[in-house]
């Protein structure tokens, strides 16, 4: 009877195929044991430099370099409403090396025009890392000297109240509309271009009130040129302690705040994100960092991955019904 010859592995080529497999998983070793970072972050800004997420991210960028061990670039990306350099990060690699300080448009920006990315989906949320609540300004000429007192006026006189913004659908115009739909009152709004101009108007006279960013409004506050009803939070500032929110001032549910939040491309890894988190929670806790950000008029507000990507879920849906109910459409 003949006898059978061994049959060797390589009969079906299994050996080469485990020498591949090694390989590979060897590789995907290296990958998962290489350090973090292994290069210069940047951190995109997509708004030209001057403006309060330039100047939030700037603050991040310096002392993030310190915890990680690398420079942290802040990369200004401008244009199309912050879409441009949003975009960008939406692409990039998901290795922690790209990443994005965005603001409150970045929720809004959805209800109005199809975007590139999926404001969801594209991304995956490190950290909320500061907030400024939103100021309700009146002219002192104004006969109102609270919430309620300027609701009653304003129905009093529907459409005659002039509010000024900055521009369209920025977060003064959204918080403007959100305070008519959820008071029931009639205020006619005045679009500027910019922050300034808006100020000098109202200053002047031309316009009654604003809800306008703290940063813009808190010099003239102070001043006595403007005075101020009630603030945007969910809970009172510490830099105005004794203004109440406009929540707690008439009119119960409202919030419009603006925010600053770090994300990074969809996919990056969970042991990035950990780490980023780890490292701007205790940036924020660090006394000098709430001193340079109080110096801003914003806030430490720190929410991590989570409650970050809930939180921008929920702004979204209420600017979403917002937009809908005030029929609100960009200009061209």
């Amino acid at each position: 009877m003949p006898t059978k010859e061994p049959v060797s592995l390589d009969t079906w080529g299994i050996i080469p195929a485990l020498l591949a497999l090694l390989v590979v998983l060897t590789a995907a070793d290296a990958f998962a044991a290489a350090p973090y970072p292994s290069k210069p972050v940047r951190l995109i800004v997509p708004y030209p430099p001057g403006g309060s997420t330039d100047i939030i991210g700037r603050l991040i960028a310096a002392k993030l370099s310190d915890h990680l061990g690398k420079q942290v670039v802040v990369d200004n990306r401008g244009g199309a409403s912050s879409i441009i350099g949003t975009e960008m990060v939406a692409k990039a690699d998901p290795d922690g090396h790209t990443l994005l300080i965005t603001t409150a448009v970045y929720t809004i920006l959805p209800a109005l025009q199809t975007l590139p990315y999926d404001p969801i989906k594209s991304f995956t949320p490190i950290a909320r890392v500061g907030s400024g609540p939103n100021a309700l300004v009146v002219h002192p000429g104004v006969p109102a000297n609270s919430v309620r007192e300027l609701i009653a006026l304003a129905k009093q006189k529907p459409g005659k109240l002039v509010f000024g913004t900055p521009g369209m659908v920025g977060i003064s115009h959204m918080s403007t509309e959100l305070l008519m739909r959820l008071s029931g009152i009639d205020l006619k709004i005045v679009h500027f271009k910019g922050a300034g101009p808006a100020m000098i108007d109202l200053i002047g006279g031309h316009s009654q009130g604003s809800i306008a960013s703290l940063q813009a409004a808190l010099p003239h506050i102070k001043s006595g040129k403007l005075r101020v009803l009630g603030m945007g939070g969910l809970k009172r500032c510490d830099i105005l302690p004794d203004v109440p929110t406009i929540a707690e001032a008439g009119v119960p549910g409202y919030e419009a705040l603006v925010w600053w939040g770090i994300l990074a491309p969809a996919g990056t890894p969970a042991a990035i994100v950990e780490r980023l988190t780890k490292e701007l929670k205790s940036i924020l806790a660090s006394d000098e960092l709430k001193k340079q950000y109080l110096n801003e008029g914003a806030e430490g507000d720190f929410l991590g991955p989570a409650e970050f990507g809930q939180f921008l879920e929920t702004d979204m849906a209420k600017w979403f019904r917002i937009v809908k109910e005030a029929n609100i459409k960009v200009e061209k």
